[in-house]
This record gives C-alpha cells, sequence and structure tokens, in this order.
C-alpha cells in the first residue's frame, strides 16, 4: 500500500465526502482524486517519468496536496521546499537535489528569470496563481519552461493509471533545516511515508468524522504526515488555512466544528495570549498535538485549563518520517513527556558505546522501524553515521521512565556544560516559562573563561517593569548553582524559523555581533 492507492480507494468509497476546506470552498474526494490523476497525467506529457525529482515551493494550498500526490502517482521523488527560502537556498537544493521540474508560487516568476541559467536540470516550472496578474501571466505564457498549473491540468487524462510502485521507491526528500553545514537531503520511501501516517493516525484515533485544522507549513514533515497524510488516508477532512493566524483559528474551529488541532508551541502561546478567546473557542476539539519543539509544561497546563482540552505531545524527526512517539489517548498523559513508541516503532536511550543505559538515565535516543529513512541523498558517509545496526541515532538527548513513557532532555549539540556540569537549556527554560510574566524564553551557552561555558538566557515579557535581578532571583529559587543563568537578556521576539521553532542559532549570531 502507498498513499496514493490508498487516497483512490477513500475516493471509490467516499467520493463525495469533503476531503478539505480551502478559503471556505469544499473539495470532494472524488474531486481531488481525480485532480491527482489528471496532474500526474500532465506531468507525464511533459517528459517527467517514475524516478525524476520534483521540487514544490508552494505554501498552504490545494495545488501542494495535487502536485505531491500527483508526482508520487507518477512514481516521480518530491521535495518540498520552504518558498521563503533564499535564491542561494533554493538554488542548492534544486541542484543537489537534481530537480527536473519545479512547482511554484507565482511569487516565484521573477525569481526564474535570475536563476534558470544556474539550473540547467530543470526543464519545466509550473505556476501556480496567488492572484490576477496579467503580466505574470503573459510571462508564464511567454516563456519556454513555463507552463501554469491549470495547463497541466487540463493536458492530463483521468485514464492515467501510473506505473507501479515498488514500497521502497524514494517518494520524497526533506532537506534538513542545515543547523550544521549544508542541508542533507532524507529520502522517505513509500513505505515509510505510509506506514508513519498509518500508525500515526491509529494511534491519534483519527477517523472519518474528524475534521483536522491544517495551519502547519505542509513543506514540513510534521504537517505532511500529522496533518495531511494521517487524515486523508483515514478519510477525515482538512480545514487549510494558508497561515497560522489566531483569529482564523478560532473563526475555522467554530465554524467547521474542528475536532483536531497540530501545531507547534509557539502557536500554542499565540492562541493561549489571544485576548478574544475564551472557553468555548475551542470547545469541539477532541485533541490537540503539539511538536516540533519541546512544549512547556507551564504554557501546556494553562492552555489545558483556559481551553478544556487535552495536547498531546510527540515526537519527530525527518529521518524518520517523522513521528516515533506520542503521548497515548487511552492512558494516562504525562506532561513534559513526548509519550511512548507509536505501534511498530522502536525507541531506546543508549550510551557512547550504542549500550542501552537504565531506566532515569540519560542519554541519545536512536528509533528503528519502518519509518526511518532509506538515507541521506548523495552522502553515504552521513547515512553510515546516521544509521547504525539499524537504529536511527536522532542526537537528541533523552531518558525513560519505568512505564516506557521518554523525556527529550535537549538536543545533544545544545546542551552546556559549565564546570564538567551538564546543563540542558529546556530545564532552565521550562522555570523561566512558569514565571507569570515570561511569555517566551530560550537558553544558550555561552564561552566562560572560568567554567568553560556559561548560561544565557533571552526573555520576552509582558512585564515591562520586569528586571534581570527579579527573573535572576526566580531561577535561584528553582535551579542549582551551577545551571543559573549569567547574564539575562530581554528581547522583544525570539527569532524562529517558518514552523515557529526558536533559532538557537540566531541567538548566538546575535550576540556575536553584539
Amino acid at each position: 500500500m502507498n498513499l496514493s492507492k490508498r487516497l483512490s480507494e477513500t475516493a471509490a468509497a467516499h467520493a463525495a465526502k469533503p476531503a478539505y476546506y480551502f478559503l471556505d470552498q469544499a473539495t470532494s474526494y472524488g474531486e481531488l482524486d481525480g485532480a491527482v490523476t489528471k496532474f500526474a497525467s500532465g506531468l507525464e506529457s511533459l517528459g517527467v517519468t517514475k524516478g525524476d525529482h520534483i521540487a514544490l515551493l508552494l505554501g498552504n494550498s490545494p495545488h501542494f496536496i495535487i502536485a505531491f500526490y500527483g508526482a508520487m502517482r507518477l512514481g516521480a521523488t518530491v521535495i518540498p521546499i520552504n518558498p521563503i527560502y533564499t535564491q542561494d537556498e533554493i538554488g542548492y537544493i534544486l541542484n543537489n537535489g537534481d530537480v527536473k521540474a519545479v512547482v511554484a508560487l507565482d511569487l516565484m516568476v521573477p525569481l526564474v528569470g535570475k536563476v534558470e541559467g544556474l539550473l540547467p536540470k530543470v526543464e519545466n516550472y509550473i505556476i501556480c496563481p496567488t492572484k490576477q496578474d496579467s503580466a505574470i501571466e503573459e510571462a508564464v505564457a511567454a516563456h519556454p519552461k513555463m507552463k501554469s498549473f491549470s495547463e497541466v491540468l487540463e493536458t492530463g487524462a483521468l485514464s492515467f493509471e501510473g506505473p507501479e510502485l515498488d514500497e521502497d521507491d524514494v517518494a520524497v526528500i526533506l532537506y534538513t533545516s542545515g543547523t550544521t553545514g549544508r542541508p542533507k537531503g532524507a529520502m522517505l520511501t513509500h513505505k515509510n511515508l505510509y506506514s508513519n501516517a498509518r500508525d500515526t493516525g491509529s494511534y491519534l484515533k483519527m477517523n472519518e468524522d474528524d475534521r483536522v485544522i491544517t495551519t502547519l507549513p505542509m513543506f514540513h514533515v510534521f504537517c505532511m504526515t500529522v496533518v495531511l497524510n494521517a487524515p486523508l488516508i483515514s478519510g477525515a477532512t482538512l480545514l487549510i488555512t494558508p497561515k497560522f493566524s489566531p483569529a482564523d483559528i478560532f473563526r475555522i474551529a467554530e465554524k467547521y466544528q474542528a475536532t483536531v488541532f497540530a501545531g507547534v508551541p509557539t502557536m500554542y502561546n499565540f492562541l493561549y495570549q489571544y485576548p478574544e478567546a475564551d472557553a468555548d473557542s475551542l470547545k469541539t476539539l477532541r485533541l490537540c498535538i503539539s511538536g516540533g519543539a519541546s512544549l512547556p509544561v507551564a504554557l501546556l497546563k494553562n492552555f489545558e485549563q483556559k481551553f478544556k482540552v487535552v495536547i498531546s505531545e510527540g515526537y519527530g524527526l525527518s529521518e524518520a518520517s517523522p513521528v516515533t512517539c506520542f503521548n497515548p489517548l487511552d492512558r494516562p498523559r504525562k506532561p513534559g513527556s513526548i509519550g511512548t513508541s507509536i505501534m511498530n516503532t522502536k525507541n531506546k536511550v543508549v550510551n557512547e558505546l550504542g549500550e542501552e543505559v537504565p531506566v532515569g538515565e540519560v542519554g541519545e535516543l536512536v528509533v528503528q522501524g519502518p519509518n526511518v529513512m532509506k538515507g541521506y541523498y548523495k552522502m553515504p558517509e552521513e547515512t553510515e553515521a546516521a544509521i547504525r545496526d539499524g537504529w536511527l541515532y536522532t542526537g537528541d538527548l533523552a531518558k525513560m521512565d519505568e512505564e516506557g513513557y521518554f523525556y527529550i532532555v535537549d538536543r545533544k549539540k545544545d546542551m552546556v556544560i559549565v564546570g564538567g556540569f551538564n546543563v540542558y537549556p529546556r530545564e532552565v527554560e521550562e522555570v523561566l516559562y512558569s514565571h507569570p510574566d515570561i511569555v517566551e524564553a530560550a537558553v544558550i551557552g555561552v564561552p566562560d573563561p572560568n567554567q568553560g561555558e556559561a548560561v544565557k538566557c533571552f526573555v520576552v515579557s509582558t512585564n515591562k517593569d520586569l528586571t534581570e535581578e527579579q527573573v535572576a532571583e526566580y531561577c535561584r529559587q528553582h535551579l542549582a548553582k551551577y545551571k543559573l543563568p549569567s547574564s539575562i537578556e530581554f528581547i522583544e521576539e525570539l527569532p524562529k524559523n517558518t514552523t515557529g521553532k526558536i533559532l538557537r542559532r540566531a541567538l548566538k549570531d546575535h550576540i556575536l555581533q553584539s
């Protein structure tokens, strides 16, 4: 089984059921599956064949879903790219990923003229409209390599059947965020993607009655599996929002009686802080899902108390398609934990020798299962370093309790070593988030001539009169001496990527520049 085939089966059984709403317009499963088939056929007419690589430079829209599933139905490999990346970042991925065709927003048309000479392998640019613009339409019509999205659909045939797909064929290549060096392309097979969507959907009890708010960016693996693929193979309905806005989330939740919301911690913070929201604003939700970064326990408790809905925190990474753990819905959930292993996936905590450590001891989290990537594209050495003896090494420090619940302590590379003692930024951040006047916080390590490293805190506060000394005193009440911040800097907003994850490297750059 694969995602494309499963979509066709759902469409055959529930042709008239809404697959998604976008800008308050409904599209049925039958209509979606037909568009996917026609797009696959249209790609083939452009010379795209099984095994070719297709990049998607798209935001949250029907274009993304149709292109994503259409490319897979043809047997092509999809490379999703954040459309707000710089020209250099996009160019690197297109070249390194050996991309043959690009599906992009019309906002990218001016960029094509600048970079196409540097991208000899790209044969077609398929342009998706964001608005009526005669100048862009004329530019697309005049360019030999450009086609409109509607044009590709119109040339496709509903009779298209597509090639046989092997479960080990690469379906998607996801380029990591590249916190160190150039981004690496994680190759995910049809088996990887389908098994993780199936097992995640089953774990979270997704069904045909669910209406899932889809506001996470579709090009990100968290959204791709948890709020795109898992709902679609479960026959649920997507409520697509082009971008995250608290006002839109509350409006959509009420209008369509949403049952599931998934977001990153920053989104939960914005929803919690939204002044016009009350306990009834999310009353139809049966479940909230958090991932992408650790959710501060104080925020989790405040959100649940205000909106009377449970947040299930999970864990994943691109190389695992991505989900490996979730807090279970049929057993007690533990705040601060990423939960237990989802079905068909194993997690364990190991030491530097790869040996499993005792319960409660900190080590590196490693993962095994049908969701683990095939490897990094054109990077055999990096693949061997990441996958050892059949286990994926995540680079995250974790511990496990007696009941099999896992806890992320921190990123291995983010750990701060103060005078030989390990300080995990998350532990300090949890204390800062529990302060009533602090809405966001981030902790990094900075060089220290005496201790090797010292703890530095960045804080966003609602109280302009809050002082560094008051925050320091609060920390002294809750932290051992060696974990205390050596400096506290108030900041208007923490730097984040498009998924809302706080960028520690940007904070480190800020220190170097100041």
